[in-house]
């Protein structure tokens, strides 16, 4: 074999190794909300941009594993709603479709079938008005107490109220479309969405949480 050949060889190895990939396919609910964000002051507050937003690519495989999967809180009672809400599959903004939580710092934990390589999130909160939820940490880990092998994929508490260190990224208002979070292959059971109220008043409320991944082999 010549060296031409090798060399060749080694050139396409690596373009054969490639998986294949799709945008992530998120479905939007409606847009049900009213009047305009009214402003507000926050350091970290993301921009209202006048482009479309891109989303991720994640692998041709790839599922909602939270779909259907069960739902925990550090609350331990919904102050309306039920934790079953957060993976139920239905998105939509009018009142009822969300859990609230109690005022102050809260978490809801997804629990997926198995461990899984994840991709993508995406989580909504209340967004029939065009609120601002504060301390956003979303987390992934195999461990359910979180407590060792902990990853952090998104932090807006700028301030560090809750302890995990100073999030780099952004606030942003609520809307139909949600937030998705691209995320690097990060290997997880367990994903825990913590925040601390909102700026329309004290409460924590969630709508639905999708995770976008592969079960780990």
């Amino acid at each position: 074999m010549s060296l031409k050949t090798i060399a060749l060889g080694l050139l396409v190895l690596p373009f054969a190794l490639v998986a294949e990939e799709k945008t992530l396919p998120l479905v939007l609910p409606k847009s049900v909300a009213l009047g305009t964000p009214k402003p507000m002051k926050i350091d970290n507050l993301e921009p209202v941009s006048k482009t479309p937003r891109v989303l991720p690519k994640v692998p041709a495989e790839a599922v909602n594993l939270a779909k259907g999967a069960p739902v925990t809180s550090s609350a331990k009672e919904a102050a309306a709603g039920d934790f079953s809400y957060v993976t139920d599959g239905d998105k939509g903004g009018e009142e009822g479709f969300e859990v609230e939580l109690p005022r102050g710092h809260h978490w809801v934990q997804v629990e997926l079938p198995s461990a899984s390589v994840i991709h993508a999130l995406a989580v909504w909160h209340f967004h029939r008005e065009r609120r601002v939820y504060f301390s956003v940490v979303i987390q992934i880990s195999d461990d359910p107490e979180f407590k060792k092998d902990v990853t952090t994929v998104y932090n807006n508490d700028a301030t560090d109220e809750l302890g995990f260190g100073k999030g780099k990224d952004y606030c942003y208002y609520e809307s139909n479309e949600g937030r998705v979070i691209p995320v690097a292959a990060v290997k997880g059971r367990y994903v825990r969405f913590h925040s601390k109220g909102n700026s329309a008043g004290p409460s924590n409320d969630y709508v639905e949480a999708e995770v976008w991944g592969v079960p780990a082999k």
